[in-house]
């Protein structure tokens, strides 16, 4: 299992008390989090200021499942990268967005929507259901997650209906959110869990960290990566 963890690297970069929360950056949280359950993976890491974003055509052809976190750099990707991992994903690349993820260039262009929310950065508490315990990516996760100090992320969120929800979270001041959602996008799966952020130690959490791990081995491609095609059958190909 290949594995590229992508995380923009701002806040930690900027800011110190983020810097003194993930030491190794949000990204070296997230790649610990899938060695420690999947030790056998190859896991690499890339960030926002690395050439081409650390997303050459190369490390992406090397790349079974990317993993994605961003915040206050979307608008810096550049749009040829956002095109070369849409383009991946649909040939087959597994994509785990984590967070504030949800607003990135990639997951926006593979969705379609503004997937636009309602927020509150208050130390809430977020209790994370599991409406789907049968999904791989919900095996060995306890119901429910229980997280002390949270963002709030509220519906309505302007995505897609998912594929599969496996994740629904409530928080202290009554909102609700579809938090763990799954979708197909030609030959990839994409999985996006909302629990994470810069302000608060959640990606140092065993249970989100299990999330995670589990949605990575599950975004695995399960065949030879290829584009969809455009197929001329002419009358009687068949017989």
């Amino acid at each position: 299992m290949r594995v590229t963890v992508w995380n923009e690297n701002v806040h930690e970069t900027t800011e110190t008390e983020v810097a003194e929360r993930y030491p190794d950056g949000i990204h070296g949280a997230v790649a610990s989090a899938i060695t420690d359950h999947h030790p056998e993976a190859v896991v690499r890491t890339a960030t926002l200021a690395d050439p081409e974003h650390g997303l050459t055509e190369e490390v992406l052809a090397d790349t079974d499942v990317l993993t994605w976190w961003g915040h206050k750099a979307h608008e810096e990707v550049d749009d040829a990268v956002v095109e070369r991992v849409q383009r991946h994903v649909l040939s087959g690349m597994g994509l785990v967005v984590l967070h504030s993820g949800h607003l990135s260039k990639v997951f926006r262009a593979l969705l379609g929507t503004t997937c636009n929310l309602d927020w509150r950065c208050e130390r809430d508490r977020e209790l994370v259901w599991t409406v789907d315990p049968a999904h791989p990516i919900a095996q060995g996760v306890p119901h429910p997650v229980v997280i002390d100090q949270q963002e709030m992320y509220g519906e309505f969120f302007d995505i897609p209906a998912p594929d599969e929800l496996v994740f629904i979270s409530s928080f202290s001041g009554g909102e609700v959110f579809r938090s763990g959602c799954t979708f197909r996008r030609g030959h990839g799966r994409i999985f996006y869990f909302s629990p994470g952020d810069q302000a608060f130690p959640v990606y140092h959490h065993a249970d989100v960290r299990k999330v995670i791990a589990n949605g990575v081995q599950w975004a695995v491609p399960t065949r030879e990566r290829d584009l969809p095609a455009l197929h001329n059958r002419p009358a009687g190909w068949f017989a």
